[in-house]
């Protein structure tokens, strides 16, 4: 077995194993992170974007925080502990936008009007943990960031993945596209 499948194994065996943990949104982990996906690919996204919108938020799967982190009035960084474990296998192109996804909310937050009435209570939430809406100078500063424009389109996305009782592709759906964007030479750190 190749690295690429031994890492994709896993993290698909991640998603079985505790996809179906909340976060207080009224959908599992992997109903999230499937309709994230959905959303990208009907909007044409690269293969890139799609895998980071399947994956943008491992790190809820990875942190040992717990479920109730945010209710406790900890910011569990998700972004950072999902991006840190992707960039063993994946390049850029996934990994930016899945660290980014949160700047962006905080982007988005506080430069266009009415997206803050458009956030979940938990994004309502997590978004006061996690700074608030940027400042301009911290607006400024993250669209300068390489990614910054796909971690917009991602948190699009996300937030249109929340909705209950939908029916979508499965998570085997998503393997051979995820596949394609290991980094071939990259190994285990």
């Amino acid at each position: 077995m190749t690295f690429a499948e031994t890492f994709v194994d896993r993290l698909f065996d991640l998603f079985a194993e505790r996809g179906q943990r909340h976060y207080g949104e009224g959908v599992s982990q992997l109903d999230h992170a499937l309709q994230t996906a959905h959303h990208a690919r009907r909007d044409g996204a690269s293969s890139a974007l799609i895998a980071a919108a399947l994956l943008h938020d491992v790190g809820h799967l990875l942190q040992r925080l717990g479920e109730d982190a945010a209710d406790r009035g900890l910011d569990s960084q998700h972004e950072k502990i999902g991006a840190g474990y992707l960039a063993k296998a994946f390049g850029p192109a996934v990994t930016e936008p899945v660290l980014w996804h949160v700047a962006a909310k905080r982007y988005l937050a506080a430069s266009e009007p009415g997206y803050i009435e458009l956030l979940s209570p938990a994004s309502l939430q997590s978004l006061a943990l996690q700074g608030g809406p940027m400042t301009p100078a911290e607006a400024e500063a993250f669209l300068n960031r390489p990614g910054a424009a796909d971690a917009i389109r991602l948190r699009r996305y996300d937030e249109m993945g929340k909705a209950t009782d939908v029916e979508i592709e499965g998570l085997d759906t998503y393997r051979s596209l995820v596949l394609s964007q290991v980094i071939d030479g990259v190994s285990e750190q």
